[in-house]
């Protein structure tokens, strides 16, 4: 009996020292029941900031902070809360792997059906910048194929809001749980292509060496015979 009581003991213990840090996930997210943390498939859409330089994509995709806990939980971030309760909730989920793993698995790009080699930042300020990618593809960036499946395997409820940063066709494109890749083509703008400094610089090339044969002709006329 004496051993219910003090396990039981613990969790009010742990809940306790739970701080209230203002726009950062409390580790309460991590010791709580799984039911006291519900995220909401059906509120808002996550978002998902697509630019394209040279042959590189980059991606940010941030859901909401709840749908991060869901996230966690699913993997099993927050299942090692006894070692040490200092970590807040988005601490926890910035170290694990399996959260990584799960983001690389789940957010990709591909270029003429060549995946892109993706890299993953480090995830310490997850909530105000979400999972920052960036994705190396073969050649220079004009048609791709961008995925962003992460928590449709949760709920298919799940969307995603893609939005190109740099001009792109289509601009905007909702991802879901049943298309969750949508093709982008960028425009040469975005992806560091041929300026128009080029041309004009070889047009005033070309018509210099006109003037100067015109010139060069009208002096061969004034020229007596």
């Amino acid at each position: 009996m004496l051993v219910v009581v003090a396990v039981a003991a613990v969790v009010p213990a742990c809940a306790a020292v739970v701080p209230a840090h203002a726009g950062v996930m409390p580790v309460r997210a991590a010791v709580v029941p799984a039911r006291a943390a519900v995220a909401h498939p059906f509120g808002p859409p996550s978002t998902a900031r697509v630019g394209a330089d040279g042959n590189r994509v980059t991606l940010a995709w941030l859901p909401a902070e709840d749908d991060w806990v869901a996230l966690g939980r699913s993997v099993g971030a927050f299942e090692s809360t006894a070692t040490d309760t200092s970590l807040t909730g988005e601490q926890k989920l910035a170290r694990s792997t399996a959260v990584r793993d799960y983001l690389l698995a789940h957010v990709g790009v591909t270029q003429a059906g060549r995946p892109c080699a993706a890299e993953l930042a480090p995830l310490e300020r997850l909530l105000a910048e979400g999972a920052r990618f960036s994705f190396a593809c073969p050649d220079q960036v004009v048609d791709v194929d961008v995925r962003v499946g992460a928590l449709t395997d949760l709920h298919e409820a799940y969307r995603t809001m893609l939005t190109a940063e740099t001009p792109a066709e289509p601009a905007k494109a909702l991802l879901t749980a049943e298309a969750d890749t949508r093709r982008l083509r960028f425009g040469p703008s975005a992806t560091g292509g041929t300026s128009l400094v080029v041309p004009a610089v070889a047009l005033v090339a070309v018509l210099g060496v006109l003037a100067l044969l015109l010139v060069r002709r009208r002096r061969s006329s004034d020229v007596p015979a």
